[in-house]
């Protein structure tokens, strides 16, 4: 009889727990649709006269799909002056061919290319762009991953906010563009999950507090006031720091309002999950705490949960149905209508299955630190940093 009551009372309250984690669930996902709106509702005005020179900064190790397209992009901006500098380690990298024939092309525009195997840290992306920062002749710097791709008004809009004084940074949103299932699994992951998240953290916290590779605008003055790149050399998630120390050190971040084009590589299933639990883990020493609030918005897991306790009641039912629907309208609010991402409004009927493989990554996020890049395993310390677990002779370069 006691065992009997206690595994009823053990039931309730797992019960209890579940919908509480539903109803958070739906909160979120309410308070993203709510988010969206209010960001996108309110486009950031355009000062036509406000133009400082500015010097653009792209890491590049191989070639990614699109390549040329991609890196072109940033050659044909509607911009008084700029420079861009492409920055590579190896003088054997294919790149460096389309990187020719960018300059060959673009010859009226100011282009650099460096090549340089000179290292700073465990983090070669970030070597590079030391790299080609000391080649820079613009007070301002504009960092971009190689599989970003823009528009001709880019960098006249995300230059903007820098009238601020007070601001450090200016990052942007990106939505996808990708072939195959597994690369438009995680394209819906991106705009209807991770964005929805941003939005959220922008309004929660008056602004976010990091930053993402798909764009960081930073004057020199803010790099040289958290330290430089050598400050952030042996961090996983570079961009995480480049926006994270600039608020430690008194500046704001701005979250552009402009998103950008991510040319996304089609991979296997296995490269598809080891990049996940990658950036899960990044996270995780990066924002522990909002790390494990992730839990909270996974309300597909708790409703599909929740029914399964209560034996297929009408509670479970209707929990299922209400987290659901407004996940999927969330979804939609934010990927479809507010990122304009295409895969989003194609595919939404995929959210469901992602967030239940997100669900499984997000748990193996905690077991481990551990991450492996092109074979080569590395360690994570607690606060971000990457130590080597093997000769130093490896070719890493975090760049997605």
């Amino acid at each position: 009889m006691f065992a009997s009551t206690f595994l009823t009372n053990i039931r309730l309250v797992l019960i209890d727990f579940l919908l509480l984690w539903c109803i958070i669930s739906v909160w979120f996902y309410c308070y993203a649709i709510y988010a969206a709106i209010t960001f996108f509702a309110n486009p950031q005005p355009i000062n036509l006269e406000f133009y400082p020179p500015v010097s653009i900064l792209k890491p590049l190790c191989g070639v990614d799909s699109d390549a040329y397209e991609n890196l072109a992009s940033f050659c044909q901006q509607d911009y008084r002056e700029y420079q861009v500098i492409f920055a590579v380690r190896n003088s054997q990298d294919p790149c460096i061919e389309i990187v020719e024939k960018i300059i060959c092309n673009f010859s009226d525009l100011d282009i650099l290319l460096i090549v340089s195997d000179r290292l700073i840290g465990t983090n070669l992306k970030v070597s590079n762009l030391a790299n080609a920062a000391a080649k820079a002749k613009h007070e301002i710097l504009l960092l971009a991953d190689s599989d970003i791709r823009v528009g001709t008004d880019y960098l006249q809009r995300v230059i903007q906010p820098l009238q601020d004084k007070n601001v450090g940074v200016v990052t942007c949103m990106y939505r996808s563009l990708t072939q195959g299932w597994i690369s438009t699994l995680e394209a819906i992951g991106t705009t209807t999950e991770f964005h929805a998240g941003v939005l959220v953290s922008n309004i929660q916290e008056n602004g976010i507090k990091y930053a993402f590779g798909s764009t960081i605008v930073i004057p020199k003055k803010v790099l040289e006031a958290i330290g430089g790149f050598e400050t952030i050399a042996d961090y996983l998630a570079d961009d995480f720091q480049l926006g994270y120390l600039p608020v430690q050190a008194g500046y704001k971040v701005v979250l552009s309002d402009y998103v950008v084009e991510h040319v996304q590589t089609n991979n296997n299933l296995v490269d598809a999950i080891k990049r996940q639990i990658r950036w899960a883990r990044g996270k995780r020493v990066s924002r522990p705490w909002g790390y494990r609030g992730l839990i909270f918005t996974y309300g597909v897991v708790s409703s599909l949960l929740l029914l399964i306790a209560t034996d297929g009641s009408i509670l479970g039912w209707l929990g299922l149905c209400i987290c659901w629907t407004t996940r999927l309208v969330m979804a939609w609010v934010v990927g479809a209508i507010s990122l304009k991402d295409l895969i989003a409004k194609k595919f939404l009927w995929l959210v469901p299955g992602y967030d239940l493989l997100s669900f499984v990554i997000w748990c193996f996020g905690f077991l481990g630190n551990t991450v492996e890049w092109r074979g080569h395993h590395l360690k994570l310390t607690k606060d971000g940093k990457l130590l080597l677990q093997e000769d130093r002779s490896y070719e890493l370069s975090i760049i997605n």
